[in-house]
């Protein structure tokens, strides 16, 4: 089972806060996106976490991972 958080911005674009899938192969992050987003595009500069490290979309998951997809941070 991997646990998949949205955040901010992002919760509201996808319309989920947070889903569970189960899958038997190990996934990338862009790939988990494209399942669960209904054709919405990752976003350019989202950040990205595996199990609360940042990571990019090219990282692979795995059973028991906990992802993690928030909006750029700006601040001032």
């Amino acid at each position: 089972m991997i646990k998949i958080k949205f955040f901010a911005s992002l919760r509201e674009e996808v319309g989920k806060n947070e889903i569970q899938i189960e899958t038997s192969e190990k996934l990338t992050i862009a790939k988990i996106w494209n399942q669960v987003c209904d054709g919405i595009p990752l976003p350019n500069h989202v950040l990205i976490a595996i199990n609360m490290e940042y990571t990019n979309q090219n990282a692979i998951v795995k059973d028991g991972d906990e992802v993690a997809f928030f909006p750029p941070v700006t601040g001032g």
